[in-house]
């Protein structure tokens, strides 16, 4: 047997870990809850890597390789097992998320250390590893769909950890009741599928799919559309986008898997897995290209003026998750898996460093209360500005390979008009200039300038113990050499991870373009980052006058995006007031009125009877004696008279 044989217990070791610190965790203690946590993770890592070597020995393009685990459901001809499946993607996908995954781990068992949930932590944090690796090693829609449902349920468990804090607790149900809105229209699609292919199995659907069916049929384009939808919730798109900021609420660790290595990841990773389908249908391609451009560059002048860390951070993933979905809706599926790979190390490098400032500040995460931060906590300064470095696109950083291909097979794709493709790249360019405006400014705000830290807690701050500063160190390293395997052509290398994924993702050059243009466009992808630090770093440590000036002068347009451009407030009205005022009404009306009014109604019309009736019994037997003379008297008169 090969390794990929025992790719079940990438899956199982954190559900393992996920039942020992549930059912015996308190009695455990925290050291050996965290132990049992973090080493689960490393026995998936492990055997993820040499599932990813036997892969490239036993070579990708005869992949994809099944591994049956048993039967689930068998009714007549519908038949779905619970088995996982083996390629390029889901390989790269389980080596990113465990070994991700892994170091979020090492760094929580100091972060949460004097935290009383401590399993309970550990419990949901297994389960959630559980979640997202069933997801993407799953060979059916219906295993997806389980993994899918799981990874928001944790999501939900996690964000409103702290649970007994009003905010935490809100924000978990904004997550968990906005994905319920996405996760409609993906349980349709997948109901769709079923009634269109007869089969839930990737294999037969994908192979029957371009056999049926010619491109822009109507039924492909309603199943993408639908399984989108899904993906809008999942990986926070418009119009789904608003619990993820929310989400900040619980801890940061929590906060760095969901943004780098789980959660919003998934909903990339399905229509990636789907290609053959979204390739079926240029007008969902067009709608997700689209959306996920309005998407970067709108979340994009979110985080230029929010104040707190981990807030820009979200709205940073929100961003970088648009940057996904339009190299997906572009066909360059390669290119969106690429950049999820390398964003999951930039993310979660910043999100541990946000912590690690916050847990030297005592949980303060406003930025204005900042300032000068590098000389206190140098390991995460340099770190963060490491992360930054590669959101920002600045080479040879990761970001800066991942970033560049979107941009370029953005510009030259075929798709829709021959202006579509230019408005994009225009929208993108433009998104990626604010994100280095806005992470140079969180990054000098935070850690340069002058101190705006309270006397008392300034006295008190410290860099991270060792737990928390070898993760930032060794995900700095990732941000830093990940971005290698993606060297493209243009500068001598030959992308490698592009042809890895192409058996998987499927492989289009961009056709007619010259290195010129690849070129030219990489470096006013360089020159746009360079412009947004170098305005970052004067705007926040030399003239720190100007920002408020700026905003001054457009006073609407700051206070719009400083509200979100007010989505919350409007989602707010229409749907929570909008929806409790139906449903009160509904209550008056039909419960009230209708409901209980024929409940009381028919108790009154019994009470009503029953007071004439009463009247009959009188006690005397005179009476009753006279009612049956009478009563005689009726049914002979009514037969003489017949």
């Amino acid at each position: 047997m090969s390794m990929i044989d025992y790719v079940w217990l990438v899956p199982a070791f954190p559900l393992a870990g996920m039942l020992i610190n549930g059912f015996f965790g308190k009695r455990l203690g925290k050291a050996l809850a965290g132990l049992v946590a973090c080493a689960v993770v490393f026995a998936s890592l492990i055997v993820s890597a040499l599932v990813f070597a036997d892969l490239l020995r036993r070579g990708i393009h005869d992949a994809p390789y099944t591994v049956r685990l048993f039967t689930w459901i068998a009714s007549g001809d519908f038949h779905v097992d619970v088995a996982l499946m083996v390629d390029s993607l889901s390989a790269l996908m389980i080596l990113a998320v465990t070994f991700v995954g892994f170091w979020i781990h090492v760094y929580s068992t100091s972060y949460m250390n004097h935290d009383d949930g401590y399993a309970r932590y550990f419990t949901y944090l297994n389960l959630f590893m559980f979640s997202m690796l069933t997801l993407v090693l799953a060979n059916n829609f219906l295993l997806l769909f389980v993994g899918w449902e799981l990874v928001g349920l944790c999501s939900y468990l996690l964000i409103g950890f702290w649970y007994r804090r009003k905010a935490p607790a809100d924000a978990a149900k904004k997550a968990f009741v906005v994905n319920r809105v996405g996760d409609f229209g993906f349980t349709l699609g997948v109901m769709l599928i079923f009634v269109t292919f007869g089969s839930l199995d990737y294999v037969d659907v994908f192979g029957a799919a371009p056999k049926l069916f010619s491109v822009g049929a109507p039924i492909i384009t309603a199943i993408t559309l639908l399984l989108f939808m899904g993906a809008t919730g999942k990986s926070a798109q418009i119009p789904l986008y608003v619990w993820l900021p929310d989400a900040m609420e619980g801890p940061t660790p929590v906060s760095a898997l969901i943004h780098a290595a789980t959660m919003v990841t998934a909903g990339v990773y399905m229509v990636a897995r789907n290609y053959v389908l979204f390739e079926l249908a240029p007008v969902s391609m067009m709608v997700i290209a689209g959306l996920g451009a309005l998407t970067a560059f709108v979340a994009a002048t979110i985080g230029l003026v929010q104040n707190d860390l981990k807030r820009v951070l979200a709205y940073s993933t929100i961003s970088q998750l648009g940057y996904m979905f339009l190299a997906t809706g572009v066909g360059a599926f390669a290119a969106g898996i690429f950049h999820l790979m390398t964003h999951a190390f930039f993310k979660a490098l910043m999100f541990l460093g946000a912590g690690s400032v916050m847990h030297a500040m005592n949980g303060e995460a406003n930025m204005q209360k900042m300032g000068g931060l590098h000389r206190y906590m140098k390991i995460t300064s340099v770190t963060f500005l490491v992360g930054v470095l590669a959101i920002v696109g600045f080479p040879p950083f990761a970001g800066f390979f991942s970033k560049d291909e979107i941009l370029f097979r953005t510009f030259t794709a075929h798709l829709g008009p021959d202006w579509f493709p230019k408005a994009l790249w225009a929208m993108a360019f433009v998104t990626a200039l604010l994100t280095a405006l806005y992470m140079g400014r969180a990054y000098f705000k935070t850690f340069h300038g002058s101190s705006r830290i309270e006397p008392e807690v300034e006295a008190h701050v410290h860099e991270s113990p060792g737990l928390m500063g070898w993760p930032l160190i060794i995900l700095a390293v990732g941000s830093l050499l990940v971005g290698l395997v993606g060297v493209p052509h243009v500068l001598g290398g030959h992308n490698a991870i592009a042809s890895f994924l192409e058996p998987a993702v499927g492989g289009h050059e961009a056709a007619g373009a010259s290195a010129g243009l690849e070129l030219t466009l990489m470096i006013l992808s360089v020159l746009a980052g360079i412009i947004g630090l170098g305005a970052a770093a004067y705007m926040y440590t030399v003239n720190t006058r100007l920002p408020r000036a700026i905003a001054e002068k457009v006073p609407g347009l700051y206070r719009a995006m400083f509200d979100k451009y007010y989505v919350d407030e409007f989602y707010h009205a229409i749907f929570v007031r909008g929806g409790t005022a139906l449903a009160t009404g509904l209550w008056r009306i039909f419960d009230i009125g209708i409901v209980d009014g024929t409940v009381n109604g028919t108790a009154w019309l019994v009470g009503a009877l029953s007071s004439i009736f009463r009247r009959v019994q009188t006690g005397y037997v005179r009476n009753y004696a006279f009612t049956m003379l009478m009563g005689v008297v009726l049914v002979v008169a009514y037969l003489l008279y017949r």
